[in-house]
């Protein structure tokens, strides 16, 4: 399995480190955790935005698509989920605080910075692969990752699912926010 194969397979699990190292150095303090915090719920939000065109196959592990989802948050950009979880992660670090916060929001925007730019040049060579002319079309038009204003009205047209269905989908994410949240409350009160 080459690099890219292994950090999009596990990227669920490869930013276990980082977010030890912001457990551990985590101590919340006011504003820069309400900063924090309304990071994550809009990076949350954003992702479930994604979730509602996408669905639960945006959960594999093995890099491919049905269909080129190019509707909702897709038709401004090529990777919201990724920029949700950059969003959400750059809250943990604000959240977090710290007297290494600052540098740890900085390993947090190069990490994935670094991570998804090989994930997504996988994704691209295969979607490239699958899709042909038509996933030439959705990138001449849609940003790979800074959002664009424009809505681009292209090639496909798909019904968002209903709110219940994605927050279903979306649950271990919104698990993992709740519990990580908890963790930097929690270690907040003990004192090493």
């Amino acid at each position: 399995m080459d690099f890219k194969n292994f950090l999009f397979k596990y990227r669920s699990y490869t930013p276990i480190p980082l977010a030890l190292i912001v457990l551990y150095n985590s101590q919340p303090k006011f504003p820069d955790a309400i900063y924090g915090l309304t990071l994550i719920l809009f990076g949350e939000l954003f992702r479930i935005s994604a979730v509602r065109y996408a669905g639960g196959i945006t959960r594999t592990r093995v890099v491919g698509a049905k269909k080129l989802c190019s509707s909702g948050p897709y038709a401004r950009t090529r990777n919201p989920l990724y920029i949700g979880n950059i969003i959400i992660y750059c809250g943990f670090a604000l959240f977090a605080g710290g007297e290494n916060a600052l540098v740890i929001l900085i390993a947090v925007i190069l990490f994935f910075s670094f991570q998804y730019w090989m994930i997504i040049s996988l994704e691209e060579k295969i979607l490239f692969t699958i899709f042909k002319d038509e996933y030439v079309l959705y990138t001449q038009n849609v940003p790979r990752f800074i959002p664009q204003l424009r809505y681009w009205n292209g090639l496909s047209h798909t019904n968002p699912m209903g709110i219940f269905k994605t927050i279903s989908t979306e649950k271990r994410t919104l698990q993992n926010i709740f519990l990580f949240s908890s963790l930097i409350i929690i270690k907040s009160f003990w004192k090493f």
